[in-house]
């Protein structure tokens, strides 16, 4: 089985989501700056989980995202699904014609396993891994970092007066 970058950003950008819209709507760029995944990428990622009714988009300025429903209530494969992503791990897609256009000797292998894979992450929630204390480390330091970069970057306006 491989879970492309696609599945993992689009992972990866809803648990950051999960994490910060309490306080309403969450940037895209905001997302993009914590998880150092590029915006264009996220937009394309968002444009399919809005499609597929995991996040609502608000418009204008204070706008962004934010998840359509409780973080426990938003298993993780279906944010997988949701950018079109598969935990089949058959060689041949689940179709059976893995060996000469036969079923190979563990087609039956690789099929339990992606249903173990799948029930596995069908259980697994935003909500229960935001509970998780490693998890919870890591989003509290991003959020120092950013809130450090955020200082840093404070923008100075010098006024001169004339004479």
């Amino acid at each position: 089985m491989k879970l492309t970058t696609k599945g993992r950003y689009a992972v990866t950008a809803m648990l950051d989501l999960a994490f910060h819209c309490g306080k309403g709507p969450v940037k895209l760029a905001e997302i993009s700056e914590r998880q150092g995944i590029s915006l264009s990428y996220l937009e394309q990622l968002f444009t399919r989980l809005r499609k597929e009714g995991l996040v609502l988009s608000t418009r204008g300025p204070g706008g962004g995202y934010s998840l359509s429903r409780a973080s426990d209530q938003i298993a993780v494969a279906d944010v997988i699904t949701a950018v079109d992503e598969s935990v089949d791990t058959t060689r041949c897609g689940g179709m059976s014609n893995c060996h000469n256009d036969e079923r190979c000797l563990t087609h039956e292998l690789w099929t339990d396993l992606s249903t173990q894979i799948s029930n596995f992450l069908s259980e697994v929630t935003l909500g229960s891994l935001m509970t998780r204390g490693g998890v919870r480390e890591v989003a509290e330091r991003q959020d120092q970092v950013k809130r450090r970069h955020d200082t840093l970057d404070v923008p100075v306006t010098i006024v001169t007066a004339r004479v």
